[in-house]
Parts: structure tokens; C-alpha cells; sequence
């Protein structure tokens, strides 16, 4: 990881400056902060002996436990089916209580025991990072810490989250991000409870899957002559033997990255932009353009000239044979089109899509992405899948079983009409878009693509819109904070621009909307960023400006 950038130096600095020792803390210091929790007299003290006794269903959970807590403190922690004696840590799924949900625990810390109970393993797995933010931060450690007090608290928690889809986005398109990367992010996600990481694999600038029917999209368009954006050569790695930029993941590296997420109980959902931001697919199969002229992937920054065609028969069946590859590699039950920012000049010049507009009788070119987003949504949802699409596919009419991921509104609008939506908005308000300045002194800042997103305007962030019905709440699944990558090169910047802030979304996704306390999220947040340190997550320090 580099730390040659000002954001990594001031990051290191303020972590050497972290004591090396700790005991554990008299307040708990859990983000996302749990529903219910107590506190109680004494300790439970953790030692060379201490074993973890797991039921079958939960033995994966206790063997991810164990293996952190080996790696930060050094004693074996054996994992025993045998029932437990005093002095264990136990977890399993019997006598839990069903109330909680696929995702709820609670966790009891005595003196002389700490159980997980849990009606389903991922319950079991959330138990298991609360337990750990109850040792002190060095339990995040990869090698073994000295001097540490090894106790946690005697408290009883109830816990379990206030929405099913709490995530993150990561764009891939822009800038290359190794397997090895993809996964480490996967691994803070997990300590923050978040279940749902949105794989933007494809745009103008990158097509990052290997789809084995069409080799030129790896081959051409997962390519292009330099690091671009205005970023200097040396900000990324990202470069092929030949000295191109780019990289793709091979269908056995996808495979792999989703079976490391599932471990971590993450749902990964794949996005496959359509119609637009297509300008590598197009540089490699530009037959499925309205001109049907190749195109460079060097697109310009900001500037979408990918579109495919709707009035080619053969544009769909090449999109239902790359999704049809895409839904072999993902199980997830949501695959995302994209469908935003769609200018419709080609399709005004195009005769194909003007005929296309007459015979179907539809009102213009808004009306001929419903009609391709239609077809699309026909083809996923007979795959046994639901189509989701950014805000704009709402444009012109939204097919039926789709589902929105608002980011400049409308997800009020979809929900009241019975679709699904997840929340992430950019505008009239950001709250989601972690792209933007955390500091209105933007000299002191890493490039960023603009705005102004501080840390305390995250953690306000209602995902409910105020005006929605009750009955119509549900349709609300939750909300992720989004990482558009023109200006993240590096996996550095890459945690720098994610965290705090999502810490901030994890709390707003789990915790009850009546325990969100800014002063007591801030307070806990001094301890979570020494945890962070410990597992070499390059943070942005807290300072009023990121505030």
C-alpha cells in the first residue's frame, strides 16, 4: 500500500501516535451501535486456554474467530463441538431466539463465559464483530501485540438490523483494482456489519469481467494507453506487461472473490451498464453501436459516447449472452444495468431507432430506453433475477419487477408504486456519493471529482423519504454509500475516501433511527479508528473540516 500521498502520511502519523499497549474500555465502543445493550460488573479474560465451542451451523463463524483472535494475541484458541466449559466462548444457532431474523444475535459477556446466539449463521457472524470491538482495538492486529490486557466487558446485547441491504459501491471501470484488493475491502466491510457490495465492473473507461463468448471485451476493452483523469502515471500499478492500463478479472478470479464474500456473509451485486457508459464494450464489438464505428476506450473524463443501439436485434441478444455468463458467476438475487446517463443524440440521428420509435409507437427517445429497459428486465427476470437500474430507468415508464437505486430521487416516486428501491443519493442532498471532499479546503484534500460530503452529514442521512407511507416502507431495502473512482487510483485513496464515512452508513443501515446519537457515534469513534489502524485501513483522521 503506498503512503507516499499526503492523505497516507497524515493517516501513519496519526497512527504511530496510538499507544502500544490498551485495556479494555469501561464503555463499549461498537459501530454500528448495537439495538439494545447493557452493561454489567466484571470482565471476561481471554487466555492461552480459551477455546470456542461452535454448534455445526455456526463452526464457520467460530473458525473466522478464532484465526483473528490467534493472529492478534498469539494463544491457539482451539474450536471444540464438545459443550462448553467455564472460561469459553460459545456460538450456536440452538434455542435462539427466531424474532431476531436471519441477521439478529445477542451476545452474553460474563465473567466466566461469552455465548452467540443466533437463529442463522449470519446473526452468528455479526455476534462475532461485536465481541471483537469489545477487546481492545489490537484484536484487528495481523501480527501479535505485547502488553495487551486481553478482557472484554461483562454486557448482554440484543441486536439486529434496521434494513436487509446496507452497502458499498465500488467502481472498478475507471481504475483497476487487484482481487487482493477487492477482497481486503471486502474484509472492513464485514467488521462494520455491512452485507452488500455493488460490483460496478464495467464503463466508458474499463470492462473489468472476463465474459468467455466475446474475448474482445477483456482483450480490447479492458484497456487503454494511460491512467487518465489528469493523474500522474505513477498514481496506479494498473499497468499490463505491454504498458497498457487496465486489468480484468478472470471468470475463476470473479468465482473466488464471491465465494471469499459469501464467508463474510456479503451479497455481491454485479452491474452491467446499459445503454450507455458503454465505450469500451463498444471499442471492442462496435456493431452494437447505432454507427457501428469502432470507438478507443480512451474516452474523455465525463463524457459518455458508449451507447448501444436499441433497434438492433442483435444488441440484445449480446447483452442476454453477457448477463446470461454474469448470472452463472453471481448468485445474487438483484443484477444491476445501470441505465444512468443516457444522452439520447445518437438515437435522434440514428433511422433505426427513429423507425423503431414509429412502430412501437412510442413518445420519443425517453420512451425507447423503457422500451429497452423493458426487454431487459423480460430476459433477468425469466433468469429467476430482478433488474436494477440507477434513477433514470424509471424515465419513460419502469418495467414492472425492476428495482431502483436512487441517487438523484425518484425512489419515493417507485416505492409508491410498489418497486423496491435502495437508497444512495447525490442529489438535491448528498449523503451516499464518497467520491466527494471531505474537507471544504480542497488543497488539503486528495483530488476528488467535487462537492462536499463531511462525516456528520452522513450519519444524518434518513434512508426513509419523509412523505412515504408506512405501508410502503418496506419497499425501502436499505442504502449504501457509493465510490466512483475517476480520482482513486490506489487502494490508499481508496480507504482514505471510504472511511469514516462508512462507518457513519454502516450505523445509519443497522442501528434503530431512535438510538443515532452524532455526540455518542463521535465519542466511539475515537476507539474504532485505532481498530481500523490496527487492520492497516488507511482512514481520513478526524478533524472538524471532515466533520
Amino acid at each position: 500500500m503506498k503512503t507516499n500521498h499526503q492523505w497516507g502520511a497524515v493517516t501513519l502519523a496519526m497512527g504511530l501516535a496510538v499507544a502500544a499497549t490498551s485495556t479494555v474500555s469501561a464503555a463499549p465502543a461498537i459501530i454500528p451501535a448495537p439495538a439494545k445493550m447493557e452493561t454489567h460488573e466484571g470482565v471476561f479474560q481471554l487466555n492461552s486456554k480459551t477455546r470456542i465451542c461452535t454448534d455445526r451451523a455456526s463452526r464457520a463463524t467460530g473458525e473466522y474467530l478464532a484465526e483473528r483472535l490467534r493472529k492478534a494475541t498469539g494463544y491457539p484458541i482451539e474450536i471444540s463441538s464438545r459443550k462448553p466449559e467455564a472460561g469459553a466462548i460459545q456460538i450456536t444457532t440452538q434455542d435462539a431466539n427466531a424474532a431476531l431474523g436471519d441477521e439478529g444475535y445477542e451476545l452474553n459477556v460474563t465473567p466466566t463465559s461469552a455465548v452467540i446466539r443466533a437463529p442463522k449463521p449470519a446473526g452468528a457472524f455479526y455476534g462475532a464483530q461485536s465481541l471483537l470491538q469489545l477487546f481492545p482495538p489490537e484484536v484487528f492486529g495481523e501480527t501479535k501485540s505485547e502488553g495487551v490486557a486481553w478482557q472484554m466487558p461483562a454486557v448482554t446485547i440484543e441486536d439486529q438490523p434496521r434494513f436487509k441491504w446496507r452497502g458499498l459501491m465500488l467502481d472498478v471501470g475507471r481504475h483497476f483494482f487487484s482481487k487482493a484488493e477487492v477482497e481486503r475491502y471486502l474484509d472492513t466491510m464485514a467488521v462494520h456489519k455491512l452485507n452488500t457490495f455493488h460490483w460496478h465492473l464495467v464503463d466508458d473507461q474499463g470492462w473489468r469481467i472476463e465474459i468467455k463468448k466475446y474475448p474482445k471485451l477483456t482483450e480490447v476493452g479492458a484497456w487503454r494507453s494511460g491512467v487518465g483523469f489528469g493523474l500522474k502515471k505513477e498514481d496506479s500499478i494498473a499497468y499490463g506487461s505491454d504498458g497498457r492500463y487496465g486489468g480484468f478479472y478472470t471468470q475463476k478470479e470473479i468465482r473466488e472473490v464471491v465465494a471469499y464474500a459469501a464467508k463474510l456473509h456479503i451479497n455481491i451485486v454485479p452491474e452491467i451498464e446499459m445503454p450507455g457508459h458503454s465505450v469500451a464494450a463498444l471499442a471492442a464489438y462496435p456493431q452494437f453501436s447505432c454507427s457501428g464505428e469502432p470507438r478507443t476506450t480512451d474516452a474523455a473524463a465525463g463524457v459518455n459516447h458508449g451507447i448501444y443501439c436499441p433497434a438492433r436485434p442483435e444488441t440484445y441478444q449480446f447483452l442476454q449472452d453477457v448477463l446470461t455468463e454474469v448470472m452463472r458467476l453471481f448468485p445474487s438475487p438483484y443484477i444491476h444495468i445501470g441505465g444512468d446517463e443516457v444522452p439520447k443524440a445518437n438515437w435522434k440521428k440514428c433511422e433505426r431507432c427513429q423507425a423503431l420509435i414509429k412502430s412501437e409507437n412510442l413518445r420519443g427517445e425517453h420512451e425507447l430506453q423503457s422500451y429497452f429497459v423493458q426487454r431487459m428486465e423480460k430476459f433477468v427476470s425469466s433468469q429467476g433475477r430482478h433488474l436494477m437500474g440507477w434513477s433514470e430507468i424509471r424515465e419513460g415508464g419502469l418495467a414492472k419487477g425492476a428495482a431502483i437505486m436512487d441517487w438523484i430521487g425518484g425512489g419515493a416516486e417507485a416505492a409508491a408504486e410498489g418497486h423496491d428501491v435502495v437508497m444512495s443519493p447525490a442529489s438535491p442532498v448528498s449523503y451516499a456519493y464518497f467520491d466527494y471532499y471531505q474537507s471544504k479546503d480542497t488543497q488539503s484534500e486528495p483530488k476528488a471529482i467535487g462537492g462536499f460530503l463531511p462525516l456528520e452529514r452522513v450519519y444524518q442521512f434518513e434512508p426513509i423519504p419523509a412523505a412515504l407511507k408506512p405501508e410502503l416502507q418496506p419497499h425501502i431495502l436499505g442504502a449504501q454509500g457509493n465510490l466512483w473512482t475517476e480520482y482513486i487510483a490506489t487502494a490508499a485513496c481508496l480507504d482514505y475516501m471510504t472511511y469514516p464515512r462508512a462507518c457513519a452508513m454502516a450505523e445509519v443501515t443497522w442501528s434503530p433511527k431512535a438510538a443515532r446519537d452524532w455526540d455518542g457515534f463521535n465519542s466511539r469513534l475515537q476507539t474504532h479508528l485505532r481498530r481500523l489502524k490496527y487492520a492497516g485501513v488507511g482512514y481520513r483522521p478526524l478533524t472538524a473540516a471532515a466533520r
